[in-house]
Order: structure tokens, then C-alpha cells, then sequence
């Protein structure tokens, strides 16, 4: 049975799909958006997260076997991710919970077990699974075992996804995939690969993929100030949307700063920080490109 990892499975999700749903989030992602708000998703492996306003130094965590935590009357507790293996013993035994390993293996029938606990839900409001993450994508035949097995169970399914991953891995998917949620980032190949890393020709013609196989797709572009909020990217989102069949809706997300927050807790830097686009401007966002659509796509 195919295993993977995955480092949340929030349940009653209704933002994520249509209906009541279960989002599986597996870890692990090739693009790094410089706005990036689950950095606990970029790394395949589990991750420890370290929160030292947490922390009651009782020392509990010395029973790491690399010796990554020491205590010392001028500086409290100091760790030293250097000799790190990710073992989550410290975890284990930390009674604040300033210590937790994000990442956990699981096979496909203890995920179905979890997403299956709420099949009532998903028959009334017409809601089912949906992968996130991180990437899903970059755990292919886990993710892909997952989404045969929910079609098998008469779940509803939704990948929410950047759409970065070879044609063979994307076309693998889309026939147990009921609706994609696909991110627009920035539009230009130099720009696109300058803020997440990766090419955007890829992304495009896996999304010509799905506009082939007929699987309907929802537009999610994040608005992010001195990255993409200029006209030339809302006009690209326009022309998307109308020349792609199964556009169905563009979502317009305006940026936040989640992201800030929870890199620190891995080790990692805060990155990108920017001001939010205020209310105002992504109504006028919106407005702007819903008037260039030709054809009836939704505009949120």
C-alpha cells in the first residue's frame, strides 16, 4: 500500500471545494514562492517546529540523542538544529508543546479512515476530499492512490495545486479529479521562475491538459503587492479564464502574512513581507478583470 506524508488533515474545511470537506495537506513542494504561507509544507521530510514562548524549561527535550538541547542560566533554552535528525523524541516528551514534529507517514487506508469518519457530511452538502498541501503533486503516486481510492468510495475530489509536474504525473490524475484548484501566480517565464523558483510552461500546459480531459478548473491567483498587482498579470488572468473551456471561476486572493510567523518556528527565514491590498483595490482588481472576460466566469 502506497505511503506518504502529510502534516495536516483538517476536517470541515468549506473554502477548499464545494460543500463539507477534508483537506489532506502532503508535505513537500519544488516552487518557493516568496510569499510562501505554509512553509511547514516546503520540506518532503517531517520538520521540528521550536516555539520558544512556549517553552517552561523543564528540560524534558535533553533526552535528545544528538544533544540539540542545552540550558543555561544567561541564555534559557538553546537549540541547535545542526546534528538534527528529525526524530521527534523531544517532541514526544514536551509538555508545553513547544516542541512538535510536523510530518507524519501514513498509508492510504489510515487517510480514507479519516476522510471516510464524515461521509455523512459530504452526502449532504455535496462536499468530499481534497489534497493540498506543500504540493501534492511532488508525492505523485501517493497522491494519486489517494484520489483512486476516494473515487472508489464515491467521494467527491478536489487537488488544489500549483499544476508544476510532468505532463505524465499531472495526466495520471485527472481522471479521478472532479474539480482543480489551480494557482495563477505571475505572469512572464523570467518573473515567474524570479518569485517561485520554477518556469510557468510547465504549469500552462498541464493546464491545457485538464481543458482537454474536460476536468473543471478554478483560477487561484494570489494578489501579491510589488510581485504581481499590475495590469498586464490581471489581464493575462482574463485571457486565461476565457480561452480555457473548464475555467469555471477566478478566485483573487489577496496576500497575508501567515507565512511570517510560522517560518521561524522551523529554523527557517520569514521572507517576503509585504502590506496586505486593501479591500478597495481588490474590488477594483476584480471588477477589471471580470470586464475583460468575455464569456460567464465568476469573479471573487
Amino acid at each position: 500500500m502506497e505511503t506518504g506524508i502529510v502534516f495536516n488533515i483538517q476536517k470541515f474545511s468549506i473554502h477548499d471545494g464545494p460543500g463539507i470537506r477534508t483537506n489532506v495537506f502532503l508535505k513537500g513542494c519544488p516552487l518557493r514562492c516568496l510569499w510562501c504561507h505554509n512553509p511547514e509544507g516546503l520540506e518532503r521530510e517531517p520538520e521540528l517546529e521550536y516555539e520558544a514562548s512556549k517553552c517552561i524549561g523543564c528540560g524534558a527535550c535533553s533526552v535528545c540523542p544528538e544533544g540539540c538541547h542545552s540550558f543555561s542560566e544567561k541564555k534559557g533554552h538553546v537549540f541547535d538544529r545542526t546534528h538534527c535528525i528529525r526524530c521527534g523524541k523531544c517532541a514526544a516528551v514536551c509538555p508545553a508543546s513547544a516542541l512538535e514534529l510536523t510530518g507524519e507517514q501514513y498509508d492510504v487506508e489510515r487517510v480514507m479512515e479519516k476522510v471516510m469518519a464524515d461521509k455523512l457530511f459530504y452526502d449532504k452538502s455535496g462536499g468530499g476530499m481534497t489534497l493540498s498541501g506543500g504540493e501534492p503533486l511532488f508525492q505523485p503516486r501517493f497522491a494519486l492512490a489517494l484520489l483512486k481510492e476516494a473515487k472508489n468510495r464515491g467521494i467527491h475530489t478536489v487537488i488544489e495545486t500549483s499544476g508544476f509536474a510532468s505532463a505524465e504525473v499531472f495526466g495520471s490524475i485527472l481522471p479521478y479529479t472532479d474539480l482543480l484548484l489551480m494557482d495563477y501566480k505571475v505572469t512572464g517565464e523570467e518573473a515567474h521562475v524570479k518569485a517561485t523558483g520554477v518556469p510557468f510552461a510547465p504549469i500552462l500546459a498541464n493546464m491545457e491538459l485538464a481543458n482537454a480531459a474536460g476536468v473543471p478548473i478554478v483560477l487561484r491567483c494570489p494578489i501579491i503587492p510589488g510581485i504581481n498587482d499590475m495590469e498586464v498579470h490581471y489581464e493575462a488572468i482574463a485571457e486565461l479564464a476565457d480561452r480555457l473551456t473548464v475555467v469555471t471561476k477566478v478566485e483573487l486572493e489577496a496576500y497575508h502574512s501567515l507565512g511570517t510567523g510560522k517560518a521561524p518556528r522551523l529554523g527557517k527565514e520569514a521572507g517576503f513581507v509585504t502590506e496586505p491590498p486593501s479591500k478597495e483595490k481588490m474590488e477594483e482588481i476584480r471588477r477589471y478583470i471580470q470586464e475583460r472576460c468575455s464569456k460567464a466566469v465568476e469573479i471573487s
